[in-house]
């Protein structure tokens, strides 16, 4: 079986990938089987300058690493750079944190010593998605990697170019051989992968639906998972925010990526005094945004990663307007180009509510209470983020403390950082991906007690 590659804007073939044999694989497993326990006994600090080199060679090659990306799925150039930044950035961050991160915990019992000792799980197996090919594959490998793990990856078949240009990076900055593998496979390979003794945890960033099954073959071979699903994320608009501040946020929040990330923005719930404001200014800032090859360094909005993406948005968005709803702003659809599109009189049963929207389209709800706000935005099976704009910090804090998610931002959208634990609640999966918990996930927590003879 062969894997087409296709840039969505030109409908182009990019490349085509040959699906790896089974002796492919198993070479593959030997591979990592060997440098386990090489890797794991490899120093702390060797590791550090490895990660170190990673950082540099992501630098230096930013621009061709960005092209691989935007030609892959789309997204505009300027945003392609910003993920390889950000990989770098990572990569600084434990780098700089590992040494500690990492340390032993000395625990006070009835033992002359005693202590928790973090060593490596084994291998690790990452199901990547294409939305950030290069992020969302470098925020679960380099904690591992640090950590004396090793890695497998499986990625999206649309975005193998980038998987690739990962590997090849990774040796180039002289990790040791097996240490990190890319897999070029169909899905339906999995589950022999997880099944298979050297594989010690699973963790997959995708669909809620792909990570019900990814995450009952883990409980089946009784592996270790984390799992990073989707979101429909809340943004409350209080009666007090500052709205040209709420606007701006909200602009980036929902379509950065053209939408198509797990933790945007998607259901702003707006009081009822601000509301028209708020509603007023969102048109005109959606209106600004510009459209087109995202090669072009003034496009904001390029297509969406594949046509069946833009034909189900569109699709949800349809079924909603029959509902009752009322596009506002947008609505066009054409092969993998939707236009930003904003959607009121949204009501709790309609598609662009309870169903997580994976593009350009932002409903706008109107409510008359805290209460209500709260009320919506936990009407949700999702759990990954909540974001609250107001001038009341201290009544902000107290709402975040009803917020039943795995993060509230106030007077900020939600997004990913290095130095934060990431992760969600409800059908937004389970696990902590980034910061000091991040690197903790795929660690054996040993404990070592001694005693005096």
């Amino acid at each position: 079986m062969s894997f087409k590659s296709i840039n969505p804007f030109s409908n182009q073939l990019v490349n085509t990938y040959e699906e790896f044999s089974d002796a492919a694989i198993l070479n593959a497993i030997e591979n990592t089987s060997k440098a386990k326990p090489i890797w794991k006994k490899t120093t702390l600090n060797h590791r550090i300058e490895i990660i170190n080199e990673v950082a540099n060679i992501l630098r230096a090659n930013e621009e061709g690493f960005a092209k691989m990306i935007t030609l892959e799925m789309g997204k505009p150039i300027r945003e392609s750079r910003s993920e390889i930044k950000k990989c770098e950035w990572l990569c600084r961050y434990y780098t700089e944190n590992a040494v500690e991160f990492l340390s032993s915990e000395l625990i006070e019992t009835d033992a002359s010593k005693s202590f928790i000792q973090n060593d490596p799980l084994g291998c690790i197996l990452g199901i990547m998605p294409w939305n950030f090919p290069f992020w969302q594959t470098f925020r679960f490998t380099i904690p591992a990697l640090l950590a004396g793990n090793t890695v497998l990856l499986k990625h999206a078949p649309n975005v193998f170019g980038c998987a690739t240009q990962i590997e090849e990076l990774f040796l180039n900055a002289d990790l040791p051989k097996g240490v990190f593998q890319n897999l070029i496979i169909h899905h339906n390979r999995v589950e022999n992968l997880i099944a298979n003794d050297i594989i010690s945890a699973v963790t997959f960033t995708g669909s809620e639906k792909a990570g019900a099954i990814i995450g009952s073959l883990a409980g089946k071979y009784l592996k270790k998972s984390v799992l990073e699903l989707g979101g429909s994320n809340a943004f409350i608009v209080c009666a007090d925010a500052n709205i040209d501040l709420a606007v701006s946020k909200a602009i980036t929040g929902r379509f950065l990526n053209g939408g198509q990330s797990c933790i945007a923005a998607k259901r702003f719930i707006v009081s009822e005094e601000v509301y028209n404001e708020f509603t007023t200014k969102l048109v005109a800032q959606v209106k600004s945004l510009n459209t087109g090859n995202p090669f072009d360094e003034s496009t904001d909005i390029g297509p969406l990663a594949r046509i069946d993406l833009a034909q189900n948005l569109q699709e949800q968005i349809q079924k909603s307007v029959a509902m009752g709803a009322e596009i506002i702003y947008g609505g066009y659809q054409s092969g993998a180009y939707h236009e930003p599109t904003i959607l009121v009189d949204v009501s709790n049963d309609m598609p662009v509510f309870k169903e997580e929207t994976f593009g350009p389209v932002a409903v706008v709800i109107k409510v008359n209470s805290i209460e209500e706000s709260l009320n919506l935005s936990e009407d949700s099976k999702y759990g990954l983020g909540v974001s609250i704009f107001t001038s009341n910090i201290e009544k902000a804090e107290e709402m975040a403390s009803e917020v039943s998610d795995g993060a509230c931002f106030i007077n900020e959208f939600v997004k990913s950082d290095p130095r934060l634990p990431f992760g969600g609640t409800k059908k937004s999966g389970y696990g902590r991906e980034l910061g000091k918990d991040g690197m903790l996930e795929f660690v054996n927590r040993k404990t070592i007690y001694i005693d005096k003879v």
